[in-house]
């Protein structure tokens, strides 16, 4: 519940720091004293529009604090933990607004965006202003009360959820297809590619393998020649060879170390030496031995080299990546080929999607008939004490699967009949302006009793009434203010003498700055206020005793 209201600078308000109490308040006052801007300031906390002409002329800035208890908002408390803003059971909320236009907002001390005291503000107070049945013709606005009537959030939760996958899901379908084309063409340039690679099928490694055997086959009667000669200075040419010099000196150093002991290593270096030219020997014969010219093979190895030379250079690539853009080629083209099978994916989704939101929708449309039969029938019996004794109210729902949206597949109209005989119709073609408040009053009070949010503001709702009309209005807000807080701004005595609290704002002026206090009355000068309203400036006695039978204690 609202507990403090603290307005800084705001209009014609310097200072003014209001304490508020359960139950029913009222809140009046005389015409242009301001009864509203509490209303107007209070709003500015739960985070509406800002306006730099609502500071107070004179001053620098608006500062507006509002003080909660939260020990009947265990949601406002939940969010407030979650936000890591809470505060043991209070909540405070401040708006600050600069004249540059700059604005700020607080919850519990810490600055946050807008969005977040609005988001929790809608937990913790509603206020019902007086022009609101004008927003009861719009369909939208209908089943929004008719939601909170119902008090079934976590079904509504579900299925705004379900429309969201099905939405998305549709979406991505849609994209999938529009990009179709595009696909497709690329599908036939990558079939081209593929072809020739695929012909060809290169294979890693490949190109430096053949490029090797290319060289050496083309150069085989060279690599023989040159072996063979190599061969005849190791070891067969029979006047001369390495192997027969290298003999000849192993015997000199043999006979070196013999005389001088440390001459041995280079008779041993020599003995390895003749050893190492006998394996080259063998080498160059093994070598010469299985080295083939073969025309035939030097031609197959070049039209390959050239191939995958052409290719690489059509793909700008070198031949030794040619394999791997094969791969990748092959692997882009088995991806996108399975879109067709994404395709049946996403369509099998949006099925889902939609048997999910169409079942959650089924489910919203019986909960809301069962919630419409009973709240049609309260609203009936309320306006008809509301001086409409023979108006009929009801809750047409139609449901349409192909209207489906977040909120359902109902469309739903408010249908009344003031008159006996007449048939019911749309509220907008049949209510008077009288009318519409008297009915709006009734759903906001039957729907607010329905909903957590423990403080209520009705800024004078009920224009347009009198009399014991006025009194069954005074009435109802006083049984509704023994469930929540109450706070009614109005300017008939009927309604004001059923608060358990009454507030009397007033303008006071030095003939150079006006201000507006507010102040709260005793017994005694809640008589006297009543009976202003009852009778002007000019209060008798008679309309002290009007006032004394109103006042109720």
């Amino acid at each position: 519940m609202l507990t403090q209201l603290t307005i800084n600078n705001f209009a014609i308000v310097d200072n003014l720091i209001i304490d508020f109490h359960t139950g029913m308040t009222a809140i009046t006052g005389e015409t242009g004293a301001g009864k509203s801007i509490s209303v107007d300031a209070l709003g500015l906390c739960l985070g509406a529009r800002s306006d730099v002409s609502f500071i107070r002329h004179g001053s620098e800035r608006i500062d507006i604090s509002a003080h909660f208890l939260l020990d009947d908002t265990p949601s406002a408390l939940t969010w407030l933990t979650e936000n890591q803003l809470d505060d043991h059971n209070e909540c405070i909320l401040r708006r600050v607004i600069n004249h540059d236009g700059r604005s700020k907002a607080f919850i519990n001390g810490t600055s946050v965006p807008i969005s977040q005291l609005k988001e929790l503000g809608q937990m913790l107070i509603q206020i019902h202003g007086q022009h609101e049945h004008q927003q009861l013709m719009r369909s939208d606005y209908q089943q929004l009360l008719l939601n909170q009537y119902m008090d079934e959030s976590s079904l509504l939760s579900t299925m705004k959820i379900a429309f969201k996958k099905w939405k998305v899901a549709s979406e991505h379908f849609a994209q999938h297809q529009k990009s179709k084309q595009e696909r497709d063409a690329h599908i036939q340039l990558l079939q081209y590619q593929l072809k020739e690679l695929n012909e060809f099928s290169p294979s890693e490694g490949e190109y430096q393998q053949i490029d090797e055997e290319y060289k050496r086959l083309s150069n085989s009667e060279q690599l023989i020649n040159l072996s063979n000669q190599l061969i005849d200075i190791l070891e067969e040419n029979t006047e001369f060879n390495l192997l027969n010099q290298l003999g000849n000196a192993k015997n000199t150093a043999q006979e070196l170390a013999g005389l001088d002991p440390q001459l041995v290593d280079v008779s041993t270096m020599l003995e390895d030496a003749a050893i190492q030219i006998k394996e080259a020997g063998y080498e160059l014969h093994r070598y010469v031995d299985n080295l083939e010219i073969d025309p035939a093979r030097v031609m197959q190895l070049e039209q390959r080299i050239s191939k995958q030379i052409s290719l690489s250079r059509k793909h700008h690539i070198s031949p030794e990546n040619l394999p791997i853009l094969h791969q990748q080629l092959l692997d882009e083209f088995k991806q996108i080929s399975n879109q067709d099978e994404l395709s049946e994916q996403l369509q099998q989704e949006i099925n889902q999607y939609h048997h999910e939101a169409l079942s959650c929708a089924k489910i919203l449309h019986t909960k809301r008939i069962k919630a419409a039969t009973v709240l049609s029938k309260k609203i009936s019996q309320s306006i008809q004490e509301l001086a409409m004794p023979h108006g009929q109210f009801c809750i047409d729902i139609q449901y349409d699967e192909t209207r489906i949206s977040e909120t359902g597949a109902d469309h739903i109209t408010y249908l009344v009949t003031t008159n006996p005989g007449q048939p019911m119709q749309p509220i907008s073609k049949v209510a008077s302006g009288g009318e519409l408040s008297r009915i709006a009053l009734a759903i906001q009070v039957l729907t607010a009793q329905k909903i957590e949010t423990p403080a209520l503001i009705f800024d004078e709702i009920d224009v347009g009434i009198s009399g014991a009309t006025a009194a069954k209005v005074g009435n109802l807000l006083r049984e509704l203010g023994k469930s929540t807080q109450v706070i009614t701004v109005t300017h008939l005595p009927q309604v004001a003498g059923n608060a358990h609290h009454h507030y009397f704002v007033a303008k006071q002026t030095d003939g150079k700055q006006t201000n507006t206090q507010m102040n709260v009355l005793d017994q005694v000068h809640r008589l006297q206020e009543l009976a202003r309203l009852l009778g002007g400036d000019k209060i008798t006695e008679n309309t002290l005793a009007n006032a004394k039978e109103l006042l109720i204690q």
